[in-house]
């Protein structure tokens, strides 16, 4: 298979500073992979707000510069380094996730919680990622994409789709319980109503907008709740699930404010799963309430090898379909500017 010498790539050298859109970019060539890596040809790339995140460089953790972002890469394997071991091969459908490699010998990597391995190499943040043609990454985490499951729509599964069903795993739920989704119009939450609904939760969506509510009725949420509207917000959230409140709360959102009254609505028992990062932010929790209703607060931080391959499962099987908007890889900068004023509604998906 032919590898070009050098691709499209959207790079930036400084926080803030402008996007860079390269037409002479190198691409690593298959005599240069190391061990244990590939060279992938992404076709798709979905945005995150985490890429807008590695822009600022306003998380505690700062990303390399300068970086090549992106972390939902769908395409096709096109070089595989010399000794190595893998099932993949040549021409396999691939997705490039968030978590680019981790050790695998670890407690946490072997109890299978990967993504917080002290080793950890990210996408996008650590190591470059999917805004560019051509994307090393490390074969032991590519995961396969299902036959017949469309690129574009495999994109933002592999990291919106990874972390809301992960999230959802870890709320203590059953088929009937009431599950609340802040931000549930949003690149997270659109995903995280269908897993959802496609388990038997009963979802209560949570957003603000005409649009929003159309969106998260026709993906399966019972109940939508506006947070602008005028109204005692925790009244009307007891009053959508039978007086007692949700049995967890998925926060979805990118925004501080999700987080403020989520304890105060929960059930006895319920769990509160923070899942947006919005900088600064912190969970005030009453003690004597947190224990008095047995509450749960859990942090879940994307997903496993496995959570992944189940993820794309439910889109190939039709369960789950991402609300894309399609754009190109040269127009990551509009894009951002567009999510920064919170006017996009599910996912951006850029053809690279």
């Amino acid at each position: 298979m032919s590898i070009p010498k050098t691709q499209t790539a959207v790079v930036f050298e400084k926080h803030n500073g402008p996007l860079l859109v390269k037409k002479d970019h190198p691409v690593v060539q298959q005599k240069d992979l190391k061990p244990g890596e590939a060279l992938v040809r992404v076709v798709y790339s979905g945005v995150c707000h985490t890429d807008l995140h590695a822009l600022k460089g306003d998380w505690p953790a700062s990303p390399k510069l300068p970086l090549v972002g992106g972390h939902e890469g769908a395409g096709h394997i096109v070089a595989i380094a010399d000794n190595t071991s893998t099932t993949l091969k040549v021409g396999d459908a691939v997705g490039i996730k968030w978590l680019a490699d981790s050790c695998l010998d670890c407690e946490v990597c072997r109890e299978g919680q990967e993504a917080t391995c002290a080793q950890a190499r990210t996408s996008g943040y650590s190591d470059d990622g999917s805004f560019q043609q051509y994307a090393v990454s490390f074969v032991r985490h590519l995961t396969p994409i299902p036959d017949g499951l469309d690129l574009a729509q495999a994109a933002p599964i592999l990291c919106a789709g990874v972390t809301v069903w992960k999230a959802i795993k870890q709320s203590n739920t059953k088929p009937g319980d009431y599950i609340l989704i802040a931000g549930a119009g949003g690149g997270l939450g659109h995903l995280a109503v269908q897993y959802a609904a496609a388990m038997s939760l009963r979802v209560i969506a949570v957003d603000t907008g005409a649009d929003k509510k159309a969106l998260t009725a026709q993906y399966g949420a019972e109940t939508f709740i506006d947070f602008k509207e005028p109204g005692d917000f925790i009244e009307k959230v007891k009053a959508a699930t039978g007086g007692l409140g949700p049995h967890a709360a998925i926060m979805a959102s990118s925004g501080g404010a999700a987080y403020g009254q989520a304890l105060e609505y929960l059930r006895p028992h319920g769990t509160l799963v923070a899942v947006g990062l919005p900088p600064d932010t912190f969970i005030n929790a009453n003690v004597f309430w947190t224990v008095f209703k047995a509450l749960r607060i859990v942090g879940s931080y994307v997903g496993n090898r496995q959570d992944a391959i189940e993820a794309l499962d439910f889109a190939a099987r039709g369960k789950v379909k991402a609300e894309i908007q399609m754009d190109k890889l040269e127009n990551l900068a509009d894009v951002y500017k567009r999510m920064e004023n919170y006017q996009i509604s599910g996912r951006i998906v850029l053809e690279c």
